[in-house]
């Protein structure tokens, strides 16, 4: 489960608890969401509360999972994909994530997206079909911090890229994880050098740090997130 609790939503903000749905790491049973489902989620109108700060965009909080013993399969990633919560202020976007569990408090094989609201964490989806990402492999026990202080750069407009940034993932895997924030347009290489060098101030990345640049369309051709000499799902 990635809640930690579900008590004080607060007001403009959707919280989908549909993590029951999910099941234990040990169930294997596979999640299924409708398409209209997840457009209603996508499309959610959201609006700041009296006397809270609005941020540039809304944005949704999305969470994916492989059930345990199946082989990676490309085609089924829409279906185990859930958007979990909406938000379009400050204070939301805090009063959301303090629900969350950390990434390095979770189990298994998983995927938590902070995308724009309106843009799927697809390598097809429209926005991002002509884009790329940055990736960043950790260590486990630097997740949690990196994963929250790229997401508050986000939110925060920190990239200062205009509306390139689509979104960000953290992926975790039982010997790495990785973080990733995925961009427009791939071969604008002032805005990606800009993401790239923002991405290694805020998250504090020495400078032996390897970070790796990968075109969505590469992804969607050889059917791999970070290499491709073996499959990760998104």
């Amino acid at each position: 489960m990635i809640w930690l609790s579900t008590t004080a939503v607060p007001y403009g903000c959707t919280m989908n608890n549909k993590f029951s749905a999910l099941q234990d790491d040990d169930s294997g049973e596979e999640i299924s969401i409708k398409p209209a489902t997840m457009a209603d989620e996508m499309h959610r109108e959201v609006k700041p509360g009296s006397g809270e700060h609005s941020l540039q965009y809304s944005y949704c909080f999305w969470y994916s999972k492989r059930p345990p013993g199946r082989p990676a399969d490309p085609s089924a990633f829409e279906k185990n994909i859930r958007v979990v919560a909406t938000f379009i202020s400050v204070e939301q976007f805090w009063k959301a994530y303090s629900h969350m569990k950390r990434p390095g408090d979770l189990n298994g094989h998983c995927d938590i997206h902070l995308f724009k609201q309106g843009i799927k964490p697809l390598w097809e989806d429209e926005a991002n079909k002509d884009g790329g990402k940055w990736i960043v492999r950790l260590r486990k026990h630097f997740t949690s911090r990196c994963w929250e202080n790229l997401i508050m750069a986000m939110v925060g407009e920190q990239f200062m890229v205009g509306d390139e940034v689509c979104g960000a993932v953290v992926s975790l895997r039982f010997q790495e994880d990785i973080i990733s924030i995925w961009n427009k347009t791939a071969n604008n290489s002032q805005v990606t050098t800009r993401i790239r060098d923002t991405l290694r101030r805020v998250l504090n990345l020495p400078p032996t740090v390897i970070m790796e640049y990968k075109k969505h369309n590469q992804s969607i051709r050889d059917k791999t997130s970070f290499r491709n000499t073996e499959f990760f799902p998104r």
